[in-house]
């Protein structure tokens, strides 16, 4: 049973980052709609410090995963390999062609929504399983567990600081649906992360 378990646990975060793949080179990569987090947090100090995102990227990386690691845990390291491997090699694959929709680069309010969808759902099933495709998400798993906070709440928190020190050289319109694509996200990631636990921990309880 629990060899079944690790089995599906493994294939749901390989779904989760093909999923998260498929989402942010198909909607995010021809919008002008994009994320907060690390990532923003990168194109920010390129912008105004000239520090190359390869090096900043690679530091941020490497910090949130070794605070997911001490915070969550062994297997935490295990999941998050998977879902991050999956992700490269499953974007690697998707880049190859050209973007199934590119006329979202002039529907922003439809790139912010499906964007989310993608995101939420695909990043959802990855840290329902306990791993992180990505920095931001070692970094949300990790704060939520150490203050107590529903993930999304702590994923909407980090993004809203980026975001707004990103408005001193993004145009707020553009920011505006990249604040929304970061709410929708985030509340995708949080439900997916808690469905049916409650009732699993009832349950638990009775027996």
């Amino acid at each position: 049973m629990l060899r079944k378990n690790r089995i599906i646990s493994c294939a749901l975060a390989l779904l989760g980052s093909a999923i998260l793949a498929f989402g942010l080179y198909h909607v995010h990569s021809v919008s002008s709609v994009t994320e907060g987090g690390a990532l923003g947090l990168t194109l920010l100090l390129d912008h105004w410090l000239g520090i190359s995102p390869a090096i900043t990227g690679l530091v941020l990386n490497l910090v949130c995963y070794l605070l997911g690691w001490r915070t969550l845990g062994r297997g935490f390291l295990i999941y998050s390999a998977i879902s991050a491997a999956g992700f490269s090699l499953f974007y690697g694959i998707f880049e190859q062609y050209p973007p199934l929709w590119p006329a979202l680069a002039e529907m922003p309010a439809a790139a912010a929504v499906l964007g989310a969808l993608f995101v939420g759902i695909g990043v959802g099933l990855c840290v329902r399983v306990g791993g992180a495709p990505t920095a931001d998400d070692a970094l949300a798993m990790s704060l939520s567990k150490l203050v107590r906070m529903p993930i999304e709440w702590v994923y909407l928190a980090s993004d809203l600081v980026v975001l707004a020190l990103s408005a001193t050289y993004i145009p707020w319109r553009k920011l505006i649906w990249s604040l929304l694509t970061v709410i929708l996200s985030g509340r995708i990631i949080g439900l997916i992360q808690r469905f049916g636990k409650s009732k699993e921990i009832n349950q638990g309880k009775d027996a």
